[in-house]
């Protein structure tokens, strides 16, 4: 069967969410047909779907063993679902693949979400029935587009997510065969045995990672992300920079280490060095009980979320890094550009992320396959479910008015942090500032404004007072902002932090 994902996998739906797949007992060609437009359309771009013919559902869960279908009546049915493509405006072919599953034949079609959308199609198959609607995935079914959807549907048609382009300075060579076939084995497709035999243009096809003619055939963008050894050569800055600060940001000392390669590469080895090299556990025992206690500096599942998801939703047109810096008191992990605007500030006050928008539907499907990431808003609460288990302090978000940037904030376990404070005879408080930065400690008295500092300082240069005195101090973390988000508000002051304040007294 040639298809980049393990039939079992679909039908327990381990890898798919249950948005993403539609199953038909029988064969009943206009719901299929509508379904087809509405996985090509792909509303939420998810990577459209998969409608599986000849197995049965229940509750949202598929009938096993299959009811099947007649051996005989595969190929028809395939010439029937060819046909149903060209009623499509415009024409639109899912990749067929018939398989046996428990001794019965189903039939498999991967919809895939289009480059010419909006789709549309007729109504009903009824002889001479010329009206045509939008269909789209609400959940686990199809329905017809209303009015709203309808104007949504028209604002993504020339709108082809970055990841699924093609990029024509690019060529088949550029696509590395060991590396398809190894992610084909990790994820145990059954394309994997057929991929050495495999004409190579016809397998970067069957797993959508080519476009073109054949004759100017190139890669989409996804496909130089997984597939080849160095994607930085088209996508600058597409790493992860694990930054670790052991005396914290202001200290003369801090390692850094930078992981590219290909992009499940990439989060799996930068994964691997957090758990190595950061992940610490402790363990303590009680007197009126023979359980001890254990739990992590920090919950390894929450920073493996917040990693992934760091990867899955950044823009890879951006050439900025995704950036872990591991402090003494919490690791934040950065990423450009922010949240979705459909998701609001109160929505990430309350953990609640459900964007109705996803920028790199066909990295999201990658990953999915990998069970990196699940999507649909379920990363969260695992992270929550993570560290609610390991008795950490809750995370929180971070980004600005403009939703340029992202930045997840994850804090020491309270027992780390106390046995440090322990082990430090002297506060460890930024030992050694800029002499700016001193000056500006030395001026700032409650809460000013940024012109009242520069007056004071005897600055004009905006700019000048902003590299060199505010944004280091900040990042010290010896100052604040007093609305910290909004970061341009015209009410902006700033004042002195408890590691500021102590800093100050520890110099006079």
């Amino acid at each position: 069967m040639n298809l980049p994902i393990n039939i079992n996998d679909l039908l327990t739906a381990r890898t798919v969410e249950w948005e993403r797949l539609e199953f038909k007992a029988g064969w009943n060609p206009e719901k299929v047909l509508h379904t087809m437009c509405a996985f090509a359309n792909d509303f939420h771009n998810l990577g459209g779907g998969y409608i599986i013919i000849g197995v049965g559902e229940k509750n949202g869960r598929p009938v096993l063993p299959p009811k099947g279908i007649p051996a005989g009546r595969i190929d028809s049915i395939q010439k029937q679902v060819v046909e149903l493509g060209y009623r499509m405006v415009p024409y639109y072919h899912p990749i067929m693949a018939p398989c046996e599953i428990n001794g019965r034949h189903i039939l498999v079609l991967w919809a895939m979400g289009g480059q010419t959308r909006p789709y549309k199609a007729p109504v009903t198959l009824s002889k001479g029935e010329r009206e045509f609607a939008y269909y789209i995935r609400k959940g686990s079914v199809t329905v017809r587009a209303g009015y709203q959807d309808e104007v949504e549907l028209m604002s993504l048609a020339a709108t082809v997510p970055f990841d699924d382009r093609m990029n024509q300075s690019a060529t088949l060579d550029d696509l590395d065969l060991g590396l398809i076939r190894a992610y084909l084995k990790q994820v145990k497709s059954d394309l994997f045995e057929e991929s050495a035999k495999m004409d190579f243009v016809r397998l970067c096809r069957r797993m959508n990672i080519v476009d073109g003619p054949d004759e100017s055939v190139c890669p989409r963008n996804v496909g130089l992300m997984f597939f080849n050894d160095d994607p930085s050569r088209f996508f600058p800055q597409m790493q992860i920079d694990v930054v670790h600060f052991p005396e914290g940001p202001g200290a003369d000392y801090f390692t850094e280490k930078i992981f590219t390669g290909p992009l499940h590469v990439m989060l799996q080895d930068a994964l691997a060095h957090i758990r190595s090299t950061v992940i610490e556990e402790r363990v303590v025992k009680h007197p009126d009980r023979a359980q001890a206690e254990r739990f992590f500096n920090y919950p390894f599942a929450a920073i493996e979320e917040a990693l992934c998801n760091a990867v899955y939703h950044r823009s890879y047109e951006i050439r900025e890094p995704i950036e872990v810096r591991i402090l003494p008191d919490r690791i934040t992990i950065s990423s450009f550009p922010g949240p979705d605007r459909s998701i609001s500030r109160k929505d990430m006050r309350e953990y609640r992320f459900l964007s109705r928008r996803y920028r790199n539907r066909r990295v999201g499907e990658f990953l999915k396959e990998l069970e990196m990431t699940e999507g649909r808003g379920t990363g969260i609460p695992k992270m929550l479910r993570a560290i609610e288990s390991n008795r950490s302090p809750m995370p929180s978000f971070h980004t600005d008015d403009d939703r340029s940037y992202f930045l997840v904030e994850l804090p020491v376990h309270p027992a780390f942090a106390e046995a440090m404070a322990h082990e430090q005879v002297t506060p460890q408080v930024t030992p050694q500032v800029t002499p700016q930065v001193l000056e500006l400690l030395n001026v700032l008295q409650g809460e000013m404004t940024r012109s009242q500092l520069q007056e004071r300082l005897g600055l004009r240069d905006r700019f000048h007072f902003r590299d060199a005195y505010l944004l280091p101090a900040l990042e010290y973390g010896l100052i604040e902002m007093t609305i910290p988000d909004k970061t341009r508000s015209s009410k902006q002051k700033y004042r002195l932090t408890a590691k500021g304040t102590a800093y100050a007294e520890a110099r006079e």
